[in-house]
C-alpha cells in the first residue's frame, strides 16, 4: 500500500506541472486569463500561436506518458516494490493522478486544464496500440461537427469499446477507460453547456463538412 499511496502521489505532483503555464511564466503570460481560460493546448494555439501550443502539448503528453509507463517500475529511494500490488493496476492508479494533477495542479491554485493531452500521454505510456482509435475517433468528430471539444469526449469514449472489442478485454484498462472517459466529459462540461447555446467555436481548418457547404453554398 506504501508503494502504491506514494507512486499516485508523485504522478499527481508530476501531473500538476503544466506546460502551458510553465511557458507561459517565461512569457510573462497566464493563459487561463485568455481565450477560454483553460490551460491547455487549444487555448494555448489560439491565444499564443503554434510553437507555443506545440510545447505545451509535449510537456503535458509526455508527463502522463512518464507517470504511466515509467513510474510504476521505477525503484524510488528507501521505497520497497509491494510484491501484492499488481503492477496493471499500480500504472492504471499512477496514469489517473497524473491526468487529475493536470486538471487541479496544486502549484498552480488547483486551476488546470482539462486533460487532454495528458490523457493521450497515459494511453502512450499504458495501452498505445489503444491510440489510433481514440485519434481517428476525435479526427472524424471535428471533421463532421468543427468541435475539438466533442471529438475529444467521443474519442475518449470509444476506448471502452476498443478494450471490449479485443479477446479477452484487460479488466485493469478496462476500468481505467471507462473511469477516464467519464473524467473527460466532466472536464469538458463547458464545452457542452457552449454547444447547447450554440455558441462554442469551431475548428475551421479541420471542418471538413463546413468548408464543402460553404463551397456549396
Amino acid at each position: 500500500m506504501l508503494e502504491l499511496a506514494v507512486k499516485t502521489l508523485v504522478a499527481y505532483l508530476l501531473g500538476s506541472l503544466m506546460g502551458a503555464l510553465i511557458l507561459g511564466a517565461f512569457r510573462g503570460v497566464d493563459i487561463r486569463t485568455q481565450g477560454s481560460g483553460n490551460a491547455g493546448g487549444t487555448n494555448a494555439l489560439r491565444t499564443q500561436g503554434k510553437a507555443f501550443a506545440l510545447g505545451v502539448i509535449v510537456i503535458d503528453v509526455a508527463k502522463g506518458w512518464f507517470a504511466a509507463a515509467i513510474l510504476p517500475a521505477l525503484a524510488l529511494p528507501g521505497l520497497a516494490a509491494d510484491p501484492a500490488l499488481a503492477r496493471d493496476w499500480l500504472a492504471v492508479a499512477c496514469a489517473m493522478a497524473a491526468t487529475a494533477g493536470h486538471v487541479w495542479p496544486v502549484w498552480f491554485e488547483f486551476r488546470g486544464g482539462k486533460g487532454a493531452a495528458t490523457v493521450i500521454g497515459v494511453i502512450l505510456g499504458i495501452a498505445p496500440t489503444l491510440l489510433p482509435a481514440l485519434l481517428g475517433v476525435w479526427l472524424l468528430v471535428v471533421m463532421i461537427t468543427g468541435f475539438v471539444g466533442l471529438g475529444t469526449m467521443l474519442g475518449v469514449a470509444a476506448l471502452p469499446v476498443a478494450i471490449l472489442l479485443r479477446s479477452p478485454a484487460d479488466p485493469a484498462l478496462l476500468a481505467f477507460a471507462v473511469v477516464i472517459a467519464a473524467f473527460v466529459v466532466y472536464t469538458h462540461r463547458s464545452n457542452i453547456q457552449r454547444m447547447l447555446a450554440g455558441n462554442e467555436n469551431r475548428a475551421r481548418k479541420l471542418w471538413l463538412v463546413g468548408r464543402l457547404r460553404a463551397r456549396a453554398g
